[in-house]
């Protein structure tokens, strides 16, 4: 089995939601968003996220406004919708109920109730 594969599908998982976290905070331009995804260490392609942010207007989750740029064409600004912040916390629990149920697994130890329980003799 590819680390590097596994590493990426794990990514993968995560992408959309922290795109929308970036964007929930306020409008955003997409270099911006590949940006703060660099610093975090999640490196992110123009090719992944216009696609993916092409989906996610699709779905009404976002909604983009043109703004003139002094120095070269209009940029698209992206910002949540009601049903994108809706879908985002729904995002959001599902995250957290993941996050919790890996530590319990990978930092505390978790055993089934049939390993817990005394054997009888």
């Amino acid at each position: 089995m590819n680390i590097e594969n596994t590493q990426s599908q794990m990514r993968k998982g995560v992408l959309e939601f922290c795109i929308l976290s970036i964007i929930r905070r306020g409008e955003a331009y997409p270099s911006d968003i590949i940006e703060e995804m660099k610093k975090a260490n999640l490196h992110i392609l123009e090719g992944t996220l216009y696609p993916l942010l092409t989906r996610l207007k699709n779905a009404d989750f976002l909604t983009y406004r043109w703004v003139e740029s002094t120095g070269g064409p209009p940029r698209k600004y992206f910002s949540l919708t009601d049903k994108g912040a809706d879908f985002y916390k729904e995002l959001e629990a599902t995250w957290q109920e993941m996050a919790n149920a890996v530590q319990m697994i990978t930092q505390n130890g978790y055993h089934t109730v049939e390993e817990t329980q005394p054997t009888n003799q």
